[in-house]
Parts: structure tokens; C-alpha cells; sequence
């Protein structure tokens, strides 16, 4: 299997954004998405800015796919659409059917998992308007993924996303701005105070969610490192580590070093919980609710 990092997505400063990009120029990774997915409205980065670091990641030996954004809103929004997929020298992950339209038989294309792919007829129309991968929906789980990977065509490569705060919900409201008593159009750009995110809690004090501008996250990380056997044993080709804003490479490196066989993945596990902002979760894989963390008893046996 291959090893693919998510766009970025939360609002992080230039400089921040450049060195961490730098940073992932020598990580043991195999496909980088880049683009501002979340909100128009984060534009430290331009679209310019995207396509020159992505320059710099082929250079490295990356596999580089453009993100566009998945909730359009404006004139601007669909503007800037159209200038990633009229792009000729990256592919471009489409997460909304707008995307897919426009890219629509002209261009090879990565299916989103916004587009909601739950059923083999769906994936057979994407595959047939030009999709060349698709990423399963966050939710759905591996009884359901097996279902649709028995029903796939072969040139169609399945991506899942393996480790990361799990995208639940897009607004036309920012609940960012919300807290701190702001209107959306005069935000003054609070997601740069929240690098990973801002955590709602019960009134137990239970972490819950997570608000990212638009986007609302688990505030648990979902987390499929202790799965990979059964990933690949799925046919999944790639896997997908979402960014946070500390130790990516890292985490990075114990995937790569279980995909490789050089680490046990109940050491990986115990070794990646120490890496994380809050506990892992992966109820969704076993059909359970999404919090639930199931423990894989196999790497008991092998640990």
C-alpha cells in the first residue's frame, strides 16, 4: 500500500505552512495533497503558492494531487475551481460535483470522500466520467468498504483515510467566528489562534468535537494503524494520514515502518498514542459509533 498525507485542514501562517512543506520533501510518504479545502476565506497561501510547492514536491519524487475546496459558496470559489481544474500538471482530488464536472472525461481525477461514495453504481459513474482513485466516505465501515471493493473495477485504486480528526460536517456558518463573538464575513482570521482545531467539550468535560472554521471534527482522532492487515486484505491501495500540528513526520515514519514490516503494529500503536492531541477512535471501521475505539486483539498475538 501506498502512504498519502491530506491536505492541511486547518489555518496555519505562511511561514508555517512553507517549512512544514519542507519538512514533508524527506518524509517517508508517497502522495502529498495540497489546497485550501476548508474555507475561501484562508488566503495566506494563494492557489500560485499551492502549484509552486507542489513543484518542489515532484522534484522531491512525490506523487502531488491538488484539493479543491469542498463547500463552494461564491463566484470567487468557483473561479478559483476552475483554475485548479483547468491546471495540466498536477491531478486534482474533486470534493464536490462541481469538481467532477468540470474535470468531467478531460482529466483523470481523485474522488473525494465528500462525494459520498456508498454503493458500487456510484463509484462505477465516477469511474466511467474519469476518476482513477476514490477515497472512502469517513464513516463507513470495513463490512460495507469489502461489499464495494468486491463490485470495484480493477484500474480503480481505493484510498481510506487512516489516521486524522474525521471531517463530520460542512456550514455556511463559521462556528470559529461564533465563539469569539464574531460575525463570518469579520472573522479576523481566529482559526490562526486554534492550530489543530478548537475543542467543544460535554458538560461532563469529555472532548466531543472539534471546530475548524466551517468544518466540524471529531475532537477524538480516528485511528486505523492496528488495522493495516485488514486494509490491505481489503485491496485498499493507499492510506491517508491527515496533518496536525505537531509530529506528522513521525507518525508518518511508524506507518511507513509498519507497511514495511519493520514494526509490529501493536508497538506502532502504543508508540503513536503519545503523538496524538487527543485519543484515538475507530468505531466507524467496525460499524460501531464513530467514538468507539475496538481493540484489534490479533496484535496481541504479535506484539
Amino acid at each position: 500500500m501506498k502512504l498519502a498525507l491530506g491536505p492541511v485542514l486547518y489555518y496555519w501562517s505562511c511561514d508555517t505552512m512553507l517549512k512544514f512543506y519542507d519538512e514533508m520533501a524527506d518524509a517517508p510518504v508517497d502522495i502529498i495533497y495540497l489546497g485550501e479545502t476548508v474555507c475561501s476565506r484562508r488566503h495566506l497561501l494563494r492557489l500560485q503558492d499551492y502549484l509552486d510547492i507542489a513543484e518542489r514536491l515532484v522534484a522531491s519524487g512525490k506523487e502531488v494531487v491538488i484539493s479543491t475546496q469542498t463547500l463552494i459558496e461564491s463566484e470567487n470559489d468557483v473561479k478559483t475551481l476552475r483554475k485548479i481544474t483547468d491546471n495540466e500538471n498536477f491531478k486534482v482530488e474533486a470534493n464536490d460535483m462541481g469538481a467532477v464536472r468540470l474535470m468531467a472525461n478531460k482529466m483523470p481525477f481523485v474522488a473525494g470522500s465528500t462525494l459520498n461514495v456508498y454503493n458500487p453504481q456510484t463509484l462505477d459513474l465516477l469511474a466511467g466520467l474519469g476518476a482513477m482513485r476514490w477515497v472512502m466516505p469517513v464513516e463507513m465501515s470495513r463490512e460495507a468498504l469489502v461489499s464495494i471493493q468486491d463490485n470495484r473495477q480493477q484500474n480503480l485504486e481505493t484510498e481510506v483515510l487512516a489516521y486524522g480528526r474525521l471531517p463530520l460536517a460542512f456550514s455556511a456558518r463559521c462556528f470559529t467566528a461564533r465563539h469569539n463573538n464574531l460575525q463570518k464575513d469579520d472573522c479576523q482570521f481566529r482559526c490562526l489562534d486554534y492550530a489543530d482545531g478548537l475543542i467543544l467539550k460535554t458538560r461532563e468535560g469529555q472532548p466531543f468535537l472539534n471546530l475548524n472554521g466551517i468544518q466540524t471534527q471529531s475532537a477524538l482522532v480516528h485511528n486505523l494503524i492496528g488495522e493495516l492487515d485488514a486494509l490491505q486484505n481489503a485491496g485498499v491501495d493507499v492510506v491517508r494520514i491527515s496533518p496536525q500540528a505537531h509530529h506528522t513526520d513521525e507518525i508518518l515514519r511508524l506507518f511507513r515502518g509498519c507497511l514495511e514490516q519493520r514494526m509490529p503494529h501493536a508497538s506502532a500503536l502504543a508508540q503513536i498514542e503519545k503523538l496524538m492531541p487527543e485519543a484515538s477512535c475507530n468505531g466507524y471501521w467496525y460499524g460501531r459509533p464513530g467514538l468507539d475505539f475496538i481493540h484489534n486483539n490479533s496484535l496481541d498475538s504479535i506484539a
